[in-house]
């Protein structure tokens, strides 16, 4: 052996205990993992943004070293990841947290992607975003504000990083007994996975701490890896070194990953004048306080869903000729779905366009300091028209409160009240129960 590479003394003192004849060889050289990750430390908000992050949101980055024990494991129906995503998304309101899961290549290797996806479909659908497991997950862990992982590296990073870690899946027997890491495993915090989930996020959220183990034994030499291995490279090929810098190459900006949630959303809105408070989720607790509503996205893959909802929604550009526009698109989906009472045509990252019957079109727009999924402006409009609120010809502006926030938002009269024509299906046919309206 020419070289050994380790990152921190205590590897040396843990190597020389179990193999002597080893320590001649050994190099200590940081960790260029962990550079890269300060090196990209400023660029945070940049990295929350790629994931779809908005501001008030908490992004919580789930992960799973391979291991059978892991919080992923075999990928088979008893795992705890899998049966706890259903409940994540059910728990945490939609505007109030964001999902993000980083599997190990191996995970992904050894299942092959097609089946990675569709056990997580479900999930997907619900908002999560699968992590690109080479490129992406440095980025994901820097961007994140909880860790739910497992004894894997990644949520030691995250603790070395100052991040808070909650452990979904630890094993310490299958780590040495006297590793940093395994100290880490059995003094960090538990996920208790059939306790209610949204409290214990935000608990160690609250009670967080710096976790002296892992800052410390992460690596010796921070920020200096890229000297000290290109030394021991050229060394070792008996170079003299170049006279440039050792430098690492900065972790890329991901592509933009926005959330595209199509399993139906429960909401749950209060209303007092022109401020609307407002969670959505895939079900809420039983407790859950508020007024309700179903909002579906057209691609939602349950079509039966869509005859039940009182919004229904889709993305689309202004000019997409495909959907003929906001305006052909909204009224096309009130002739559609006769229960429907809004249909919002989202053009944009802060803004939508939204018909109600009986009301007419609307155009949406965030107001400063806003930040939020326009669709979440549309429930939000469609729970205020519902308690009687009327949009002045001037426009209005409502005070949408989620993720911790108040965001304002512009309802701007597009279109004087109109009734969409009936289909063909429907004419003769309606019940009484059926009318234009919004119901009560």
């Amino acid at each position: 052996m020419d070289g050994l590479v380790l990152s921190h003394p205590e590897q040396l003192e843990r190597l020389r205990r179990v193999c002597p004849e080893a320590e001649s060889a050994s190099v200590l050289a940081g960790d260029p993992c962990f550079d890269r990750m300060l090196a990209g430390c400023p660029h945070r908000e940049r990295f929350r943004r790629a994931l779809g992050v908005r501001r008030g949101q908490r992004l919580v980055v789930l992960n799973s070293t391979w291991n059978p024990e892991g919080f992923f494991g075999n990928g088979g129906d008893q795992d705890i990841l899998p049966s706890l995503l259903p409940r994540l998304a059910s728990e945490l309101p939609a505007d109030d947290y964001r999902l993000a899961a980083v599997l190990h290549p191996n995970i992904w290797y050894g299942h092959g992607p097609g089946q990675i996806r569709v056990w997580l479909d479900r999930a997907r659908r619900s908002g999560l975003a699968l992590v690109d497991p080479v490129h992406a997950w440095r980025q994901a862990l820097l961007a994140a504000d909880v860790v739910l992982g497992d004894f894997g590296a990644v949520s030691y990073y995250a603790a070395a990083l100052d991040i808070p870690v909650l452990l979904a899946s630890a094993t310490p027997d299958r780590l040495a007994p006297d590793a940093p890491l395994t100290a880490f495993v059995r003094e960090a915090p538990r996920l208790d996975p059939h306790g209610p989930l949204r409290g214990q996020l935000e608990d160690v959220l609250t009670r967080h701490h710096p976790v002296a183990g892992p800052a410390e034994f992460i690596s010796s030499a921070p920020g200096a890896s890229a000297a000290l291995l290109r030394r021991l490279f050229y060394t070792l090929m008996d170079l003299p070194e170049p006279g440039a810098p050792a430098l690492l190459e900065p972790l890329p900006l991901p592509p933009h990953n926005p959330p595209r949630r199509t399993a139906p959303l429960d909401v749950r809105t209060r209303v007092r004048e022109a401020d609307v408070r407002i969670e959505r989720s895939t079900g809420h607790p039983y407790d859950a306080v508020g007024e309700r509503h179903l909002a579906v996205h057209e691609d939602t893959r349950d079509p039966g869903s869509l005859a039940l909802a009182d919004v229904i929604i889709r993305e689309g550009q202004p000019d997409d000729p495909r959907l003929g526009g906001p305006e052909e698109w909204t009224a096309e989906v009130l002739r559609r779905y006769p229960d429907c009472s809004l249909a919002v045509y989202v053009t944009g990252p802060h803004s939508c366009t939204v018909r109600a019957r009986e009301h007419g079109v609307f155009q949406l727009s965030a107001g400063p300091g806003a930040d939020a999924d326009p669709a979440a402006y549309a429930s939000a409009l469609y729970a205020w028209l519902v308690g009687g609120g009327a949009v002045a010809p001037s426009g209005t502006t409502l005070r949408v409160h989620a993720a911790g926030r108040v965001h304002p938002v512009a309802v701007t009269p597009a279109t004087p009240p109109a009734r969409p024509p009936r289909s063909a299906a429907a004419d003769g046919r309606d019940s009484p129960g059926a009318e234009w309206h919004f119901p009560a």
